[in-house]
């Protein structure tokens, strides 16, 4: 069986041959490959049926240079301190190649939610949000849904600080988390951002490559919230999926999988496992199925240097973050396979996270379609200044918006020097 990398090893050696190539100040390089704070908490909860249970939760702030710390917060019982400072430091550079003026942070608490009642999930969100106290705020770090957590939790989250905070500053603070409902003062657009922005940065390359998105097949690693919207939204224009896997299982129709119906059977069955309209494939089958387009959007370390080979496609559209490891990466790259890299292509959940944050300060609210077109605008240029300097550093697209990233950072840090 083929041991994982680490995750946080993965971001080091990607930090480095960005920071070789651009030859990175060495005191901000020396700044940038550390983390800020690193938050550990063990805090008991009480279950259903009375029984205590201790839960463990990180929170790993790894840079604020350009703003609040921002991030996500994963419920899934294999989080541990290396995924979520990996996690941390991706958002960093996120944040930096779409521009917004948020530095990088990610949560997770290590445990199954599909093992326990809502009630239970209720209880250990307030729970941890009461434990993060301080260390969680507006305009200092701001949580959002990530992998198994949603805006209902953003919800809990947002009501439990609330009740901690002085009844006069309360309204003040509707921005500690984004992803909330709508109806809570959520924006329009966020559910779907992160798909959304998939499908806006395929859209860029087909233009670049002069390439016919309609009729072009491809399929999809992981069928939850990002996986079914970047589905979704291609329907449209004419891609085809002919593959797909989550938890449960993979299956494959070369005719086409309609992603609304399989979205449709997915709420009912709980995952694509026994869908009707196509049959069942293995994991392996389902990386090695012939397509045009490949949207990882599932977890860590799925494109390896036992997967890659198996990849019969165009385009890699990362919709996970790290989906691909350095070794996988080599690979695809001799393989003529082109990328476009998490902290470009999954980029338009952070953005739209951000907008969220603008509105709840401004007390304003925007419709759809300003906030789509808002989002279109950051990552049509953010592509840009990806494949631009792809082309001036004769570099892959990884190490460009690694680039990207860090020259923004230490810009930032030579205009405003270290203190003291």
């Amino acid at each position: 069986m083929e041991k994982k990398s680490s995750v946080y090893g993965n971001v080091c050696r990607q930090f480095d041959k960005a920071a070789d190539i651009l030859q990175l100040n060495p005191d901000i390089r020396k700044i940038l490959s550390k983390t800020n704070n690193e938050i550990i908490v063990n805090f008991p909860v009480k279950m259903d049926n009375g029984s205590i249970q201790m839960f463990t939760v990180y929170r790993v702030q790894h840079n604020n240079a350009l703003g609040p710390f921002k991030g996500g917060l994963r419920y899934h019982q294999a989080v541990d301190i290396d995924e979520v400072r990996a996690l941390a430091t991706w958002m960093t550079w996120k944040s930096a190649i779409v521009n917004i003026p948020f530095g990088g942070a990610k949560g997770g608490i290590q445990f199954d939610p599909c093992k326990c009642s809502k009630g239970e999930i209720e209880r250990v969100t307030r729970r941890f949000t009461f434990a993060l106290g301080s260390n969680i705020g507006p305009e200092y770090d701001i949580p959002a849904p990530d992998v198994n957590t949603n805006a209902q939790i953003m919800a809990w989250m947002l009501d439990t600080y609330l009740s901690t905070m002085p009844a006069h500053e309360r309204q003040a603070c509707s921005h500690v988390v984004t992803g909330k409902p709508v109806e809570a003062g959520g924006s329009l657009g966020r559910e779907k951002a992160t798909g959304q922005g998939v499908v806006f940065t395929i859209q860029e390359w087909a233009k670049d490559e002069k390439f016919d998105l309609k009729g072009a097949t491809y399929t999809v690693q992981g069928f939850g919230n990002v996986g079914y919207w970047a589905s979704h939204l291609l329907k449209p224009l004419g891609a085809i999926m002919v593959a797909v896997e989550d938890v449960t299982g993979a299956i494959a129709n070369e005719k086409g999988i309609d992603p609304d119906d399989l979205g449709e059977y997915v709420k009912k069955s709980g995952g694509v496992k026994g869908f009707g309209q196509a049959h069942a494939i293995d994991h392996k089958q389902l990386l090695g199925t012939k397509a045009d387009i490949l949207i990882p959007a599932a977890l860590e370390n799925q494109i390896t240097a036992e997967t890659a080979p198996l990849i019969k496609v165009k385009l890699v559209a990362e919709g996970a973050n790290g989906p691909t490891d350095p070794d996988g990466d080599a690979i695809l790259q001799k393989n003529g396979i082109a990328m476009l890299p998490d902290i470009l292509c999954n980029a338009g959940g952070v953005v739209v996270s951000y907008f969220e944050w603008l509105q709840n300060k401004r007390s304003e609210f925007w419709e759809l379609e300003e906030v789509d077109q808002k989002l279109l605008r950051k990552l049509v240029n953010a592509y840009g200044r990806v494949r631009d300097t792809a082309k001036q550093y004769k570099t892959d697209w990884r190490t460009a918006a690694y680039i990207v990233a860090l020259q923004r950072l230490e810009t930032v840090y030579k205009d405003r020097g270290i203190f003291p």
